[in-house]
């Protein structure tokens, strides 16, 4: 879904500048050490008793947590972009149709995109925003301005957690795109950076914000699937076309991740909606994760059908599976299917499904099955079910911007929590947790599915029952 694609135009034969993008993908190559990527080599995770909770991997804590510290109140949200290609040159629209927002700040090394974001920017009847472009680290001068309150990154992944970290550590709340990083160690030092710095270090998972999945997570909270018992959900999108496309994507970057890493590159759209159901890290949390991959041959086979010989991708050897299969388990014994597939043919489905003790939903297409309503195994019309519709939904029926509405309502509903000084929706250790299958499931695959323990990133605070996207509308008095 996320295209996250921050320019940069050196060919790769002028040695670094956008091919920094793919340094880490080259530390996590073929020869990979696996120790930034896991907990050393991969193999069956020790179990802690029954009951007991595993911290002993967890590093001192450095500050406080950050589950419930509200935003400081603000009149004015001030935003600083970085990355104006597929992705954040389309967000910035949203940013611009915001009440009490002002984007102050642009960065990306094509100045060409920058100057188009700028150009939006002025056509929206506001100043016109600073300008960064020189280079692939001139961010990190946007990130030391001082009238920046939020910075925004959407970027290819590899550049996730350096721009998250260079937000925080001048000052700023930073909201990523997905994943927010690719190492184990990396989730940790975001989740250390966020408590020391107490800056909000967000994954900005629109998913959450579905009008379907906002539904089923006020069904799941009143009891209407009664004890919930599994869920599941995906990224199954055909991406091959986009994927070999020299003009979609800004080099090679996200193919290139298929020749690096085994497991599933890109959970969060799919585990991010289920863990909220589940009110993981607010009364449960995810303990072990594992996970199986099939072969990888659908990208070969396409590039045989459609790329001429001399194209440059025939130097890469495919090794991420065309399917990942991966089971995560919950504290409280649920159970989390989470399926990734960019590499063969197939309809979009992030499989969304719910299933409790009183019945289930499963989406793609929607359909509902619960007691008492539904009976003689016949699924239901879940439209009929519009009365649950979370209140933002009912707030925008009809919102703007992409992928149905849910970016539109996901940065309505950021910003608003920043101008009113509300917590936010989810933090930092949501989205370490939603990114961790990244790293934990290449190790599964290469351990032959033996499961890798998830870490408890919040130390322990997961036993809190607290808010999260299921909020209630505030007051904007």
């Amino acid at each position: 879904m996320h295209d996250d694609s921050l320019s940069f135009d050196t060919p790769e034969s002028e040695g670094r500048s956008r091919r920094d993008v793919l340094r880490t993908a080259g530390v996590a190559g073929a020869g990979l050490g696996l120790t930034a990527f896991g907990a050393g080599a991969a193999q069956a995770a020790p179990q802690a008793p029954e009951g007991e909770q595993d911290t002993a991997a967890a590093p001192a804590r450095q500050g406080a947590t950050m589950i419930g510290v509200p935003f400081e109140r603000r009149s004015t949200v001030r935003i600083g972009i970085i990355g104006l290609g597929n992705r954040g040159g389309s967000m910035i629209d949203l940013f611009l149709a915001m009440p009490g927002v002002q984007v102050v700040a642009l960065c990306d090394p094509v100045k060409e995109k920058t100057e188009r974001a700028a150009a939006k920017v002025t056509a929206a009847g506001q100043p016109a925003p600073a300008t960064y472009t020189k280079g692939d680290h001139d961010f990190e001068n946007l990130c030391k301005r001082q009238d920046i309150d939020f910075v925004y990154a959407a970027t290819p992944w590899d550049w996730h957690f350096e721009m998250a970290k260079t937000a925080m550590l001048n000052g700023k709340h930073v909201g990523v795109e997905c994943p927010i990083a690719l190492q184990l160690d990396q989730l940790w030092e975001l989740v250390n950076l966020s408590e020391r710095t107490r800056r909000h270090c967000m994954q900005l998972e629109n998913c959450c914000y579905g009008r379907n999945e906002m539904r089923v997570l006020r069904m799941a909270h009143a009891g209407k699937f009664g004890q919930l018992l599994h869920g599941a959900g995906a990224y199954n999108h055909d991406l091959r076309g986009l994927m070999f496309d020299p003009d979609y994507y800004e080099g090679p970057w996200r193919r290139l991740w298929h020749t690096r890493l085994r497991g599933d590159l890109y959970p969060n759209h799919g585990f991010g909606p289920v863990a909220n159901y589940m009110d993981v890290n607010r009364g449960d949390r995810v303990t072990h994760i594992s996970s199986f991959g099939t072969p990888s041959l659908g990208l070969a086979e396409y590039r045989a059908a459609n790329m001429p010989k001399g194209d440059p991708s025939w130097k890469e050897s495919y090794i991420e599976s065309d399917r990942t299969i991966s089971l995560v388990q919950t504290a409280k014994g649920r159970v989390i299917r989470l399926e990734h597939d960019v590499s063969t043919p197939h309809p979009y489905s992030r499989i969304n499904q719910l299933g409790g003790t009183k019945g289930v939903f499963e989406d793609y297409p929607a359909r509902i099955y619960i007691e008492p309503d539904h009976t003689n195994d016949a699924w239901g019309d879940f439209a009929k079910y519009a009365d649950w519709d979370h209140w933002l939904w009912k707030e925008h029926a009809n919102p703007p911007g992409g992928h149905g509405g849910m970016d539109y309502i996901m940065v309505y509903r950021l910003m608003q929590t920043m101008r009113l000084g509300l917590v936010p929706d989810f933090d930092v250790y949501d989205a370490a947790t939603w990114t961790s299958p990244v790293p934990l499931s290449h190790l599964s695959i290469k351990a032959h599915g033996a499961p890798q323990q998830i870490p408890d990133f919040t130390r322990g605070e997961w036993r809190k029952e607290r808010g999260g996207v299921d909020s209630q509308k505030p007051s904007e008095a």
